[in-house]
């Protein structure tokens, strides 16, 4: 099958159908599933029929076959910092993990996605760079509360802001008065509002230390800074209603506010990431700033704990929050956690990384589906097209090999920036293809000839509830 062809159907004995796999085929017209049929339902006149087609049956053999991934938290840094990452690489390296959408964040872009006009600048900016498709999140910074509807009507999925400084000077954190101005606006849209939720605490004399330890700045970003702020989350989502999502929870203990808010009627949703969920404090070595984050990788007690709250529902999604930067500003060369940048790299390995630690933990390849593409989807408002296995959906396919173990090189890393905690383990599930909207963009280390991504805009309409 040749990139950037359009694939007719796929055939494969592993196709996962809800909660089953089975043999089948996944028929595709005009870059959307036509059905998916169990195999053994094929009469041989069907099946004569299929490959006598124009477009060939693409037999994948014993590769599982399920819907793309949809990740929903990538920094792509364009306009303005590319040489922190940009369209062509980050959807690239998407691609090649099995990825078919992205949503990009509104920050570390110059400018940030804040305004109408800034939201244009980057649309035009990712403009025939993308592999994959492509949605845009805005941003609540202070002062802003006027552009969020115009913003709604021209298509971002939802918005993000900070309840702490974000690391850039462009993208302010918001006080409480500004929350009110943002719900005031957000009520009756639909929309969401994402949190980055940290916020400051009293300092104490024990945080000080050598900046070259992890245990050093672990102390500086306490549980409680993230205690506090998703106490001002719940509260404000009950207040007003506006769905709120919670991203990279890294911290298990304020799960019992969560618990509480939804049991209330807030209408609430919480992801973390494949770092909180596969790194751990206990094993980061002085200096191996490449695992810093924030908020920051906790203790292998704390982890375990945020597994079960996946597994029971508590937490809604896994995602890979992508922040990459240029080496320089990760400090290797003093390995201080205090002045290095905060950002894990790891777009590209989010479906490997997952299932290299769930398929332990006694997780299904169908709670992968749920957790990496349907959730995310929904958080989205794009799970009208994206993230199922269905009849009218995108044809957005991975066709990946879950059994298969393979060492992380840098030979093998398509994000600009090769740093990432990640280099030299070996993980579990190798994709080798994937499909958007039916069109072969990625086949064993190699992609379509040009980006065939395009642009999704969520109109105002799509803004829902979610489903979760």
């Amino acid at each position: 099958m040749e990139l950037g062809s359009s694939v007719r159907a796929v055939r494969s004995r592993r196709v996962l159908l809800g909660d089953v796999i089975q043999p089948a085929v996944v028929s595709i017209q005009d870059g959307s599933i036509r059905s998916v049929r169990r195999w053994s339902a094929l009469s041989e006149e069907e099946e004569e029929e299929e490959e006598d087609a124009p477009c060939e049956v693409w037999d994948v053999g014993d590769r599982l076959v399920m819907p793309g991934i949809v990740d929903s938290h990538v920094h792509v840094n364009e306009p303005g910092r590319t040489s922190w990452e940009g369209f062509w690489t980050a959807t690239r390296a998407a691609a090649a993990g099995g990825i078919t959408t992205i949503v990009d964040m509104p920050l570390n872009s110059i400018p940030p996605t804040t305004t109408l006009g800034n939201l244009d600048e980057k649309m035009r900016e990712a403009e025939g760079k993308c592999f994959v498709d492509t949605a845009f999140w805005g941003g609540v910074i202070p002062g802003n509360q006027l552009e969020l509807r115009p913003m709604v009507r021209a298509g971002v999925a939802g918005f993000k802001c900070f309840l702490i400084h974000s690391g850039v000077d462009e993208f302010p954190h918001v006080s409480d008065s500004d929350l009110h101005a943002a719900m005031q606006q957000l009520q009756g849209t639909g929309s969401v509002l994402l949190f980055h939720a940290e916020k400051e605490v009293p300092r104490t004399i024990e945080e000080r230390g050598d900046p070259c330890e992890y245990s050093t700045f672990l102390r500086s970003r306490k549980d409680v800074m993230e205690v506090e702020a998703i106490r001002t989350v719940t509260r404000l989502c009950l207040q007003y209603r506006v769905r709120c999502h919670i991203v990279h929870l890294s911290s298990a203990e304020p799960l019992v506010l969560i618990r509480e808010a939804r049991e209330a009627g807030a209408p609430l949703t919480v992801e973390t990431t494949h770092h909180y969920l596969t790194l751990s404090s206990e094993d980061i070595p002085p200096g191996a700033t490449q695992f810093k984050c924030c908020p920051p990788i906790r203790s292998r007690a704390n982890q375990e704990q945020l597994w079960s709250a996946l597994k029971a529902g508590d937490i809604d999604m896994v995602v890979s929050d992508h922040s990459p930067c240029t080496p320089d500003l990760k400090k290797l060369d003093s390995g201080d956690f205090n002045q290095a940048w905060g950002g894990i790299s790891s777009l590209q390995f989010g479906l490997s990384l997952f299932w290299s630690a769930a398929s332990k933990r006694g997780f299904q390849l169908s709670d992968a589906t749920r957790i990496l593409s349907r959730n995310t989807s929904q958080l989205c408002c794009l799970d009208d097209r994206k993230g199922s296995l269905a009849a009218g959906y995108d044809a957005d396919l991975v066709i990946w090999d879950p059994e298969r173990e393979f060492v992380v090189k840098e030979g093998n890393i398509h994000h600009k920036n090769k740093i990432m905690p990640y280099l030299g383990g070996k993980l579990q599930g190798l994709v080798h293809a994937t499909l958007v909207r039916g069109q072969l963009v990625y086949r064993e280390g190699s992609f379509c000839p040009k980006p065939l991504g395009k642009h999704l805009l969520v109109s105002p309409g799509q803004h829902q509830t979610p489903k979760l």
